[in-house]
């Protein structure tokens, strides 16, 4: 259906900021994201999470560190570089004028139901 995927490709378009926004408040380790992610109501899975992490880290945006667990295996653990806060600041400017065009866009618009009966 056309509206899935208009809202997959929203979310898809935005989970990058999201990831990057979260990382910058500080050391965190992936399962945590995914947490925070939910909290948001964007759902995200591993499988699209540690691909996208992978590419944050090598396009210099992230990068990492192993920390030892008291509940199983070294745990890696994600920052945010200098290079990813200038991109952060970029993706805020660019958030700001987004919503601003979109409530602009759609201001007045009178939202009709659909008779599902015709």
């Amino acid at each position: 259906m056309i509206v899935d995927n208009t809202q997959t490709q929203m979310r898809k378009g935005i989970l990058e900021y999201c990831i990057l926004s979260i990382i910058s408040r500080g050391e965190i380790y992936a399962s945590d994201i995914i947490g925070e992610l939910k909290k948001a109501k964007l759902l995200v899975v591993e499988g699209t999470l540690y691909p996208l992490l992978t590419r944050l880290k090598n396009n210099e945006l992230l990068s990492y560190v192993w920390k030892e667990s008291t509940s199983g295996p070294p745990r890696k653990y994600y920052e945010i570089t200098p290079a990813g806060l200038e991109v952060l600041d970029k993706l805020d400017t660019t958030w700001e004028e987004l919503v601003f065009a979109v409530q602009t866009a759609t201001e007045g618009r009178n939202k009709q139901t659909i008779d599902s009966s015709k």
